[in-house]
C-alpha cells in the first residue's frame, strides 16, 4: 500500500489554524464582510468563532471555502 499525499487541501489542517490564518490575512473586519456571521462582526475572537463554527455546519463550510480560495495567497 502506497502513501500518496491527499489532494484534499483541508487534510491535516485544524479549524483553529484555518480561522487564525484567515484572521491574520483579512482581519476580523474584512472577514465579517466576506462571511456574514455574528462571531466575526460583534466582539470577534478566535475562541468564540471556533465555538460557533464547530456547532454550525453551514458557517464552517463557508469558512473552509474561503480558506481554500485564499490558500494560494497565503503561501
Amino acid at each position: 500500500m502506497q502513501n500518496t499525499p491527499s489532494k484534499d487541501p483541508l487534510h491535516g489542517v485544524t479549524l483553529q489554524k484555518i480561522v487564525e490564518q484567515l484572521v491574520d490575512f483579512y482581519g476580523f473586519d474584512t472577514l465579517g464582510e466576506l462571511i456574514k456571521i455574528r462571531c466575526f462582526r460583534e466582539n470577534p475572537s478566535v475562541k468564540s468563532s471556533l465555538t460557533f463554527l464547530r456547532k454550525t455546519d453551514w458557517a464552517r463550510k463557508q469558512v473552509e471555502t474561503l480558506y481554500i480560495k485564499t490558500l494560494p495567497k497565503l503561501k
